[in-house]
């Protein structure tokens, strides 16, 4: 069954929206190094993808006024992955922290939606390489009988651009 880069956007954003954990780093800072971060994101599909943070987080204070980004993504039963690229800007826009606020963000408040410590991180995301797993039973009998399982797997994985 063929998958085009459009419904492996689609589903990656309705992955995203369901699984929420990313691995998000700071390009050329750190190594590389990366952590989990509880992505939100509004809407169906589409950026950008907020992040509720501390302002004494590594990344926020290596950020400055806004830093390339990678965030690496794996959907909960490993049916899909993403390596997403955008820009990261610290925006603690007061409305989005309103529209987003729930009691899971709350608990590490303590002054709630006015802590001082509170920072919203906004990723503008501009490109991204989906996969959809293509291994699978089926694959390995292909494979047994004789069959290339990369013939399948080729139209399983999709660059797109999201801005």
């Amino acid at each position: 069954m063929s998958t085009s880069p459009q419904e492996l956007e689609a589903a990656f954003w309705k992955a995203l929206k369901s699984d929420r954990t990313v691995m998000l780093g700071l390009e050329g800072i750190e190594d590389g190094h990366t952590r989990p971060m509880t992505a939100m994101i509004e809407g169906d599909e589409g950026g950008p993808v907020w992040f509720f943070t501390s302002v004494d987080n590594a990344m926020v204070q290596q950020l400055g006024s806004g830093h390339r980004a990678i965030a690496a993504f794996a959907a909960k039963d490993h049916d899909l992955f993403a390596s997403v690229r955008g820009t990261l800007v610290l925006d603690t826009d007061r409305a989005v922290v309103d529209r987003l606020w729930n009691p899971f963000i709350a608990a590490w408040y303590e002054g709630g939606k006015d802590d001082p410590k509170l920072a919203l991180l906004r990723l503008d995301p501009d490109q991204a390489e989906i996969w959809k797993n293509g291994s699978s039973l089926l694959a390995g009998l292909k494979l047994l009988l004789g069959r290339d399982p990369k013939r399948d797997y080729a139209d399983k994985v999709a660059k797109v651009n999201l801005a």
